[in-house]
């Protein structure tokens, strides 16, 4: 089994809020056994050494069967918000970082890249530097870059560059809206998350993105939010409201999606079934969130449990638990 989504961490990245005197770059204090990441002068998140220790993290998901994880960085390190060249200096030491645990552990791990989208030339290069110094696979992106969504005329020479390099790409929630209306409860991750996915992929596929950039593989993280399942009201507006929604593409949203990718980190096992039944078992993969709270706790176990329900063949367990993975990390050979 291949996870693909899965985070990382450093133990120890560079102090860009000192260097500087930017509190809003994150930094991460060791101290009394605790590890705990700041940002804006504020405690944000505490992580634990399998955010960062590969050796401890295999012993972990091997437990469970899974035999490789595709990683990536945390959200709150995108730092988007900055100057480009200055989150830049973060970004390579995230990706130096990732190809190291590549290359030491070469069985257990592929990595997607982080770049300063906000500076897309910026991006361009250091993906280019991910694919071509670095054997990174991928890159990974936010649900929305600052003020552009991910139709944004800004950033389609970043896809197109993803697309030539035949880099993977997932598409993150991050900055999630609403957040100022709704701190209680934990709602930025519990509501904002979805709303931001359903976003992104609105971006791309009403955007037209995926229509002009037909080799381009996107996966949508966290079964792509909100988005399959309002599905049916997207492409009503589609339908009914063309002078509206149809501006940019005249594809069938509902036709459109079946080009992106999902991972199956839904926690429902009825919104798996309405998903894969949805987007088709072809697009579908394992995506665990590891080791965070809000990810699949057994992981790989939602996608085991649907192939025993639904009495999958051998072939079709194996494209959900591998073979897409593969596909969408352009390793299916």
């Amino acid at each position: 089994m291949i996870d693909t989504h899965a985070h990382i961490l450093p133990k120890d990245w560079p102090d860009l809020a000192t260097q500087f005197a930017d509190r809003r770059f994150p930094v991460i204090e060791h101290s009394e056994g605790r590890h705990r990441i700041f940002k804006d002068g504020k405690f944000f998140r505490e992580v634990w050494p399998n955010s960062w220790d590969p050796t401890l993290r295999i012993e972990e998901y091997a437990a469970f069967g899974v035999h490789r994880q595709v990683i990536s960085t945390v959200p709150v390190m995108f730092s988007y918000w900055a100057e480009g060249v200055r989150a830049l200096a973060l970004h390579r030491a995230l990706n130096e970082h990732m190809a190291e645990v590549c290359e030491t552990h070469p069985q257990h791990y592929f990595a997607l890249a982080t770049v300063p989208a906000q500076s897309p030339k910026l991006a361009i290069t250091e993906l280019e530097r991910c694919k071509n110094e670095l054997g990174l696979h991928g890159v990974q992106l936010g649900s929305h870059i600052n003020e552009w969504n991910l139709d944004a005329p800004e950033l389609f020479e970043l896809f197109a560059a993803a697309e030539a390099l035949s880099m993977a790409v997932m598409i993150h929630p991050w900055d999630m809206m609403g957040q100022a209306s709704m701190p209680k409860y934990w709602l930025p991750w519990l509501v904002g998350m979805p709303a931001e996915q359903s976003r992104a992929a609105c971006a791309l596929v009403l955007g037209g993105v995926l229509e002009r950039l037909p080799k381009l593989r996107v996966l949508m993280a966290h079964g792509g939010g909100a988005f399959p399942y309002t599905i049916g009201r997207i492409e009503h507006g589609f339908k009914m409201r063309p002078d509206l929604v149809a501006t940019d593409s005249q594809v069938n949203p509902r036709a459109a999606m079946r080009n992106l990718y999902f991972d199956c980190c839904v926690h429902d096992p009825r919104a798996l079934d309405y998903l894969i039944d949805t987007v088709g078992l072809s697009q579908m993969m394992l995506g665990t969130d590891y080791p965070f709270p809000l990810g699949e706790q057994h992981p790989g176990a939602s996608l085991s449990d649907y192939a025993a329900r639904h009495q999958l063949q051998a072939d079709h367990v194996h494209a959900l638990q591998s073979g897409n993975a593969l596909r969408w990390l352009g390793l299916a050979h």
